[in-house]
């Protein structure tokens, strides 16, 4: 008996993917549970498991074009298997991994015997700065993109050209938010079985900030503007393969509990690649956290349709001013991008000024006030 491999729905918004790469080989045997194929999609990579017991026999290679429901090989439920499955440490002579690298073309040509004059390269185009590369006996490498890495190049250069950006930027004394999680972040976890991290805080004050300032978690939609009356809020994850955003529905009728479990689960699953493509779908506004990395500022860029991005760095010890004197604090700066086309300057302002204030106030903002 056979048993059709077949690719699964992944999502409402999901109606086809890439075949990115086998992870078992043809006639060798699986068990129920265990991952076959990669299934890349335009928000994600997903593995997909084996139904029964048997052996694998494949019928699409990798790298191809599947939709949700194609056939793409099958098991034969009960036979014995015709190949050995790869050991953890193969010797040179094995055969290649079922999962490879995207190939990549690889060019090299002999240096000539003298070296001609290099002009420049500000001052030449980029096919002679190539031909330069390539007559020097240097080599490069070509490796196609990812789907996700092509869709988030897209995404981007589309932002880039269909909105008008600004970014405003302030920095946050987080000196009471620290105060406030060594205290209580003990019981917190103990009660939640979660930590209570620095990105709770930000999600409701940001929750908070864009119920009071609607135009910025609205978009523009031809000469429209289109007013969401709920707040979903993109929060990045970084990935092996780019930076994903799965989205907090209802961020403003979160706990701060429910909001760290969901952001530790998010980030669970995306190092797993089982983030769902519909729990990347939508959004209104995102938080991205390139402090995590070390950056001390940056200007993030919006996904599109969404009209602004939240930019939190990391958090240096400096000295500031405080009742005419000179104190050390906590501080962080943030960036705010947003499309000027729906949001003149003294609304964005005053928004990222609305956060800044809720941060260095925990007390009002856990109690809602």
């Amino acid at each position: 008996m056979t048993k059709p491999v077949i690719v699964p729905p992944v999502g409402e918004s999901v109606s086809s993917g890439v075949l990115s790469a086998w992870l078992k080989q043809e006639g060798q045997a699986v068990s129920a549970g265990e991952e076959l194929f990669e299934l890349e999609t335009d928000k994600a990579t997903l593995p997909v498991t084996a139904d029964v017991d048997g052996v694998l026999h494949i019928t699409i290679a990798s790298g191809s074009e599947v939709a949700i429901g194609d056939q793409v090989g099958t098991i034969e439920v009960g036979a014995t298997a015709k190949v050995a499955a790869p050991s953890a440490s193969p010797s040179p002579s094995a055969s290649p991994s079922p999962s490879p690298a995207p190939k990549a073309e690889t060019v090299a040509t002999p240096a000539p015997a003298a070296k001609p004059s290099v002009a420049p390269i500000v001052s030449q185009p980029i096919a002679a700065v190539l031909s330069n590369t390539m007559a020097q006996g240097r080599s490069q490498r070509r490796v196609p993109m990812t789907n996700l890495r092509r869709n988030i190049a897209h995404r981007m250069v589309d932002s880039k050209l269909h909105a008008a950006h600004l970014t405003t930027f302030n920095e946050v004394d987080l000196l009471e938010v620290g105060k406030t999680r060594a205290r209580y972040k003990e019981a917190f976890e103990k009660k939640h079985g979660t930590r209570l991290g620095y990105m709770s805080f930000f999600v409701r004050a940001s929750a908070r900030a864009l119920k009071e300032f609607e135009a910025i978690n609205a978009y523009v939609d031809g000469e429209t503007i289109v007013y969401n009356d709920f707040v979903d809020i993109s929060v990045a994850v970084s990935t092996e393969k780019g930076l994903v955003t799965p989205v907090l529905r209802n961020a403003d009728d979160l706990s701060f509990a429910q909001i760290e479990s969901t952001i530790a689960d998010f980030g669970k699953r995306a190092k797993e690649r089982r983030l769902l493509p519909d729990e990347l779908a939508g959004g209104t506004f995102t938080i991205s956290n390139g402090g995590v990395f070390g950056s001390l500022l940056s200007t993030p860029i919006p996904n599109p349709p969404q009209t602004a991005v939240l930019g939190m760095h990391t958090i240096q010890d400096r000295p500031v001013v405080r009742d005419g004197q000179i104190v050390i604090r906590p501080m962080m700066y943030l960036a705010l991008t947003y499309d000027h086309r729906i949001l003149d300057g003294r609304d964005a302002i005053t928004f990222l000024m609305r956060i800044k204030t809720l941060l260095e106030d925990p007390l009002n903002l856990m109690l809602d006030l």
